[in-house]
C-alpha cells in the first residue's frame, strides 16, 4: 500500500519545520536548549583544542588526538550547517514565502559565512593534501563566533554602533585631522635630527597610529619641541579613546533600553485581554532568549504591568 505523495511532503515539511525550531530557538523547549548547550559546550572545547595543539610538545604527543577530535567537530558542523540549509526554507513558509527565501537569508549572513568558513578548512586539506594551508587552518577559530548566535551581546554592540554611526564618523574625522597635523608637525621637528626615522609625513603617519593605538610610537624625541608633540598626541589618544567608550557605553545602554521597552509593550499587548495563550507564552519566551534578558528582569517587567493594570481597575 502506498503512501500518498501528499502526506510525505507534509511529514517531510513538519520535520523540516522542527528541525528549523531546534536549530534556530524559534521555540524554546528541552530540545533546542539541548541543542544549544551541545554546540556551544562543542565550539569552546574546539577553541580550547586549537590554543593546545599550538603548543608543539602537545602536538607532537596528541597530534592524533587531536586530528580525530577535529574530524569528530567537523563532521557535527558539517551536518549543522547542511541541515541549517534545508531547515530554513521553512522561516517564511508561514508567511507563504519562498524556500529559498530563507535559506538565502542564512547563506549569505554573517553566522551562515562563519559555519562556511570554520569548517571549509578541513575538506580543502583533503582536497589539497600536500599544500600549506597554515593560514587556512586557522579560520577554525572562527567557530568562537558561532557561540554569538546564541548571545545577544554582539549584536547589541554592532546595533549600538550602527546607532551611532554619526558620532563615530565625527570621531574618526578628528582622528583624520589630527593625524595629517601632528605627522606634518612631528616630520618638520624631528625629520632633520632622525631623518631616518621621519623620512616623510607618510613614515611620520605611522608613528602617530603606533603612539594613538599604543601610547609610545616606538620612536624617542630628540627636541624639545618634539617631546611636547610627543606627549600632546598621547593626551589626544586617552582622550579619543575616552570618548570612543562613552559613545559606545551610551549606545550600549539605549540599546538594552530600547530592547526592555519593546518586551513591555509585548508583555502589554499580550496581557491586554487578560489571558496569556501558550503561543503568546512562547512568544515571550523566544523574545527573553532573543534579548537576553535574565529572568528577573523578565519578572520586573511583568510585576510592573500588573500593577500598573490594578492601579487602573483593569481585570
Amino acid at each position: 500500500m502506498s503512501i500518498p505523495t501528499t502526506a510525505v511532503r507534509s511529514r517531510s515539511q513538519h520535520i523540516q519545520r522542527r528541525i528549523f525550531e531546534i536549530l534556530d530557538g524559534a521555540v524554546v523547549d528541552r530540545a533546542s536548549k539541548a541543542c544549544e548547550i551541545f554546540i556551544a559546550t562543542l565550539v569552546v572545547a574546539n577553541v580550547l583544542a586549537i590554543i593546545l595543539e599550538s603548543m608543539h610538545d602537545l602536538h607532537e604527543a596528541y597530534s592524533a588526538y587531536f586530528h580525530m577530535f577535529d574530524l569528530v567537530s567537523v563532521v557535527v558542523f558539517s551536518i549543522e550547517y547542511v541541515l541549517r540549509v534545508w531547515s530554513y526554507g521553512q522561516k517564511y513558509a508561514q508567511e507563504a514565502g519562498s524556500s529559498w527565501r530563507g535559506r538565502k537569508e542564512y547563506l549569505f549572513s554573517v553566522f551562515g559565512m562563519v559555519d562556511f568558513f570554520s569548517t571549509v578548512p578541513f575538506y580543502l586539506q583533503l582536497i589539497f593534501p600536500g599544500a600549506d594551508l597554515r593560514v587556512l587552518r586557522m579560520f577554525r577559530l572562527l567557530r568562537i563566533f558561532k557561540l554569538s548566535r546564541y548571545n545577544s551581546a554582539m549584536d547589541d554592540m554592532f546595533e549600538a554602533i550602527k546607532s551611532e554611526k554619526d558620532s563615530f564618523s565625527s570621531a574618526l574625522f578628528l582622528l583624520l585631522i589630527s593625524c595629517l597635523l601632528f605627522s606634518s608637525l612631528i616630520y618638520i621637528i624631528e625629520g632633520h635630527d632622525q631623518p631616518e626615522v621621519f623620512p616623510s609625513i607618510p613614515a611620520a603617519m605611522h608613528w602617530f597610529i603606533l603612539t594613538i593605538i599604543s601610547g609610545w610610537g616606538n620612536v624617542d624625541p630628540v627636541t624639545y619641541l618634539g617631546v611636547v608633540l610627543v606627549v600632546v598626541t598621547q593626551v589626544l589618544a586617552i582622550a579619543l579613546a575616552a570618548i570612543l567608550t562613552g559613545v559606545v557605553a551610551t549606545a550600549y545602554t539605549a540599546q538594552v533600553q530600547r530592547r526592555e521597552a519593546v518586551y513591555e509593550m509585548e508583555v502589554r499587548e499580550v496581557l491586554a485581554d487578560g489571558v496569556v495563550t501558550e503561543e503568546e507564552r512562547q512568544k515571550l519566551k523566544q523574545m527573553q532568549a532573543k534579548f537576553g534578558m535574565t529572568d528577573e528582569q523578565v519578572e520586573a517587567i511583568s510585576e510592573q504591568v500588573k500593577a500598573e493594570r490594578l492601579a487602573r481597575g483593569e481585570a
